[in-house]
């Protein structure tokens, strides 16, 4: 069945031009010019696979629309891309805390509008999978398809392409942190899953900030700085494996307090959190970014070193390290 898209904008050649890209390539729309008409629309019973948003609108603009949607059961998990001609990075800031999936920028490129319409449908369309196959059965590792999972994480990588692997190589570094602790193998293997989806949330990240080749702005960073927020909001929605969400969640909280977005300290971050985050950081030393190449092995150990305790919980900072030295030949690292 073709994909359902609702448009919501109070001017109406954008309805037309937005409707037009749409049918055109496949794909149904159904348009409205006000989030009035969008909750009467809703409440009739029709229930869309996603919702083009315009944010500036008289009467409810587009974040009391979201809000309203989201209040009802109903709707809650259907997507929303707010469409925008604003340029102000603190509009995009608000709209992914609202929950926004995505913004599109106005006038319509075709191209892009369809890129990121595909791309959010499809992100839904394995969530959703992922969820009937959770409530279907019965052990919890069962639950999961690997190759479900695998394209969830795929999905981040097509936006970044400065990640070609990192969501694989962290599942990989915090299993082995996780059987070397201890741990069971079934824990060992929830924590490679976690691993495998702790960056969903950059489905969220403009593409052109991902990308950028040179510092980012501190709007930008604020911006960057939301996708463990939205892994969460993404996550928590298979409540069978509530790790999931919670290592989207954590893996950017420091050790020592410092990190974001809760601010954790210590043993306030859960332990899946504090082993993702030290695989984490290993793997963007040891890989290339837009705007440097991978580190060298030495100061990618001395930088390990450097943040136990501070950055890193000591105990899966030291298995790091062991691992570091194990690796006379410097195999573990973006090839």
């Amino acid at each position: 069945m073709n994909e359902w898209i609702l448009v919501v904008d109070d001017d109406s050649n954008n309805l037309k031009t937005a409707s037009h890209i749409l049918v055109a390539n496949g794909m149904r729309a159904s348009c409205v010019h006000s989030g009035s008409e969008a909750l009467r629309f809703l409440e009739g019973g029709r229930c869309p696979d996603l919702i083009l948003l315009d944010i500036h609108m008289p009467e409810m603009d587009g974040f009391e629309t979201l809000e309203r949607i989201r209040a009802n059961e109903q709707f809650a998990a259907v997507p929303v891309i707010f469409l925008t001609a604003d340029e102000e990075s603190g509009t995009e800031t608000r709209g992914l805390e609202a929950g926004a999936m995505d913004f599109i920028k106005k006038p319509f490129v075709p191209e892009v509008l369809m890129t990121r319409v595909h791309h959010i449908v499809e992100l839904t369309r394995l969530k959703n999978d992922l969820e009937s196959q959770v409530q279907e059965k019965t052990e919890k590792l069962n639950l999961l398809n690997i190759q479900v999972v695998m394209t969830l994480s795929k999905t981040v990588e097509v936006k970044d392409k400065y990640t070609n692997g990192h969501a694989l190589r962290v599942a990989q570094y915090s299993r082995e942190i996780a059987k070397r602790v201890g741990y069971s193998n079934e824990r060992a293997e929830s924590i490679y899953f976690i691993g495998l989806l702790h960056d969903v949330g950059k489905i969220g990240v403009p593409d052109n900030i991902l990308n950028k080749d040179s510092k980012l702005s501190d709007e930008e960073y604020a911006i960057i700085k939301q996708h463990p927020v939205l892994g969460w909001q993404i996550l928590q929605n298979i409540p069978a494996i509530p790790e999931l969400a919670i290592g989207a969640k954590g893996h950017h909280e420091r050790f020592d307090g410092k990190g974001y977005p809760d601010g954790l300290k210590g043993e306030e971050i859960p332990e899946e959190a504090r082993i993702i985050a030290v695989a984490d950081a290993y793997d963007a030393m040891t890989s290339r970014r837009s705007y440097r190449d991978a580190l060298p092995q030495e100061v990618v150990r001395a930088e390990i070193e450097k943040g136990v305790g501070t950055q890193f919980d000591p105990a899966f900072a030291a298995i790091m390290l062991q691992m570091i030295d194990e690796d006379t030949d410097f195999e573990l690292r973006q090839k």
